[in-house]
C-alpha cells in the first residue's frame, strides 16, 4: 500500500506571489495587528497625558519647563499682564477674598477654593488656549462680557496639563482671565494661539 505524499513545499518555503512580497497567512497578520493595537493602548494608559485629542505638544513641551512665579490679582486693577508662550505659577488667595469683574461662570460654591485674576496681553485677535494643571474654572472677560469658551477638554491623572480651555479672543481694550474653583493656592497656567 503506497500512501500518495502532498508535493506542495511547507507554506514556509513557498515562493512569494509575483508582487515580490511574501504574503503572510490571515491568523498571523490578525494577530500581528491585535498586538500593535494593544501596545498602542497600553502606551496611553500608561501616560494619562496622551488622551488629549488634537495636537497639545506646545502646551505640554510648556508644561516641562520652569514657571515664572507671580501673585495673582485679588481685584482688576491689581491683575498682573501674562503673555502668551509662558508657563507661569500663579499665587491665588482665598476665593472669598477674590473681587472678581464679572460673577464667575461656575454657579456652584466649592470650598475652601482659591481664585485670582490677571490680564491677558495678545498681539493680535485668533483661537487662544488656556491650559492648567489641576481643576479650576476659567473665565475670560472682554471689555465688561463673559467671553464664552470654544472647546474644553480634561485628563484625570495628568498635570501638564490637566485642563484646556479655548477661546475666539479679540484684542479687546482689557482681557481679564479669572481663575475660580482652584482646589490648592497654586496653579501653572499657559496662553497659547491655535491659529
Amino acid at each position: 500500500m503506497t500512501l500518495s505524499r502532498d508535493r506542495r513545499p511547507p507554506p514556509s518555503a513557498r515562493k512569494a506571489p509575483k508582487g515580490g512580497r511574501p504574503v503572510l497567512p490571515r491568523p498571523l497578520l490578525l494577530a500581528l495587528l491585535s498586538l500593535c493595537l494593544a501596545a498602542r493602548y497600553a502606551l496611553a494608559a500608561d501616560d494619562p497625558c496622551a488622551g488629549f485629542s488634537g495636537d497639545v505638544i506646545h502646551e505640554r513641551t510648556l508644561f516641562a519647563g520652569t514657571a515664572q512665579p507671580i501673585a495673582a490679582g485679588r481685584e482688576p486693577t491689581s491683575a498682573p499682564p501674562l503673555a502668551v508662550d509662558r508657563l507661569y505659577e500663579l499665587q491665588l488667595a482665598p476665593q472669598e477674598q477674590v473681587a472678581m469683574l464679572l460673577p464667575p461662570g461656575k454657579k456652584t460654591q466649592v470650598a475652601d477654593a482659591y481664585a485670582g485674576v490677571a490680564r491677558l496681553q495678545l498681539a493680535r485677535p485668533g483661537s487662544y488656549r488656556i491650559s492648567v494643571d489641576q481643576g479650576a474654572w476659567i473665565d475670560v472677560v472682554g471689555d465688561g462680557h463673559m467671553i464664552d469658551s470654544s472647546d474644553f477638554q480634561g485628563r484625570p491623572g495628568c498635570s501638564a496639563p490637566h485642563k484646556i480651555v479655548q477661546y475666539l479672543l479679540p484684542v479687546a481694550h482689557e482681557l481679564v482671565l479669572q481663575v475660580s474653583a482652584a482646589a490648592a493656592p497654586h496653579l501653572r497656567l499657559t496662553i497659547t494661539l491655535v491659529d
